[in-house]
């Protein structure tokens, strides 16, 4: 498992993450710590929490996905595994924390109580990476930043990150840090795969011109580009099966992923990657690490065996002409996630 550095840090982990956010609701503790094993076996040395996982957010299981992973680390050397989690932050009705209760800022109280709650849950004096998981555009960012750069003078964060940032909102608190000396995101953690190509319009700029690492988050689309909900009906335990079954409050998030638009390049992907003798989960996987404004491509499972083909992307070099036609499917279906 070849590794990257993140932003203009010391961290250089592994260049394939393994996200936790259904360790408690979509994955039983035995499963989790299965898939953990595997990933880890496989040369997988960063993981990605957060304090509202699992999701969908509900207080039946709130920080559990951090409870599982902290039981996990226990026999493990603390040096060995990057750990990443997440502050909520204010970002509406999905991401206000059942763990910490309703809407929360990123202020330094907020920021304090929220990591050394992360702490207890993972069994850690520190983390790797600690990212705001949605802006707070209320408070000024220079309160946040301060509040953050408290948090890596204290020595219980290594670096910070931010996700479902926009190139504004990355822009102003790069500044910030910069002219008050403060610990600056050398992180970004946002949505970016075959089918949501939109950080390419602006915020990869961002992070080529100023150092800054994108961790795409959901690669896959949801599952979308591994075909499974290409036809009725949808397999037991999906990610959106899931969703539909038990929180109405994902049903714009379902209609998103889930359309006439993504499932038709979905379609036309896969023939691309049958073509060059690739799942096509391992074409989409191996494609965002093409780009070199990439750390690290966050992958997520609710069964260890579902890890093989996004393993097989760390070895896969896709060539020149699989990539015109990946190209040449999103000219002629921009933005099918909207």
């Amino acid at each position: 498992m070849k590794e990257r550095r993140l932003g203009r840090s010391a961290l250089s982990v592994s260049e394939i993450c393994l996200g936790t956010m259904t360790f408690g609701s979509m994955a039983d503790e035995a499963e989790s710590h299965a898939i953990l094993d595997r990933a880890f076996d496989a040369g997988v040395n960063f993981l990605d929490v957060a304090e509202i996982y699992p999701v969908p957010p509900n207080t039946r299981w709130a920080g559990a996905s951090e409870e599982i992973v902290g039981r996990w680390l226990r026999d493990k050397k603390r040096d060995a595994v990057f750990v990443a989690t997440k502050i909520a932050g204010p970002g509406g009705g999905w991401f206000q924390t059942p763990v910490r209760g309703g809407h929360t800022g990123l202020d330094r109280h907020s920021v304090e109580r929220a990591l050394d709650a992360s702490l207890q849950r993972l069994g850690t004096d520190y983390v790797d990476l600690y990212q705001t998981h949605w802006p707070d555009r209320l408070l000024p960012i220079e309160e946040q930043m301060e509040a953050l750069d408290r948090a890596v003078q204290a020595g219980k964060v290594r670096v910070l990150g931010c996700s479902n940032e926009s190139a504004y909102g990355l822009t102003r608190s790069l500044w910030a840090s910069s002219v008050r000396g403060f610990a600056r995101h050398e992180t970004i953690q946002n949505n970016f795969s075959l089918i949501n190509r939109r950080f390419e319009d602006a915020l990869s700029e961002v992070c080529r011109e100023e150092r800054v690492s994108l961790l795409p988050y959901s690669p896959l689309a949801g599952g979308v580009l591994s075909g499974k909900y290409q036809s009725e009906p949808w397999p037991d335990g999906a990610r959106f099966t899931f969703y539909r079954e038990h929180d109405a409050r994902t049903k714009f998030m379902t209609e998103r992923f889930v359309n006439a638009r993504s499932l038709e390049s979905t379609a036309r992907l896969a023939a691309i990657a049958a073509d060059a003798g690739l799942s096509v989960v391992t074409l989409a996987i191996a494609w965002t690490l093409t780009h070199p404004f990439v750390g690290s491509t966050i992958i997520g499972a609710t069964r260890s065996a579902q890890l093989d083909d996004v393993l097989a992307a760390a070895d896969t070099t896709l060539p020149a002409d699989v990539l015109a036609q990946c190209d040449r499917v999103t000219r002629e279906i921009p933005y099918p996630l909207g």
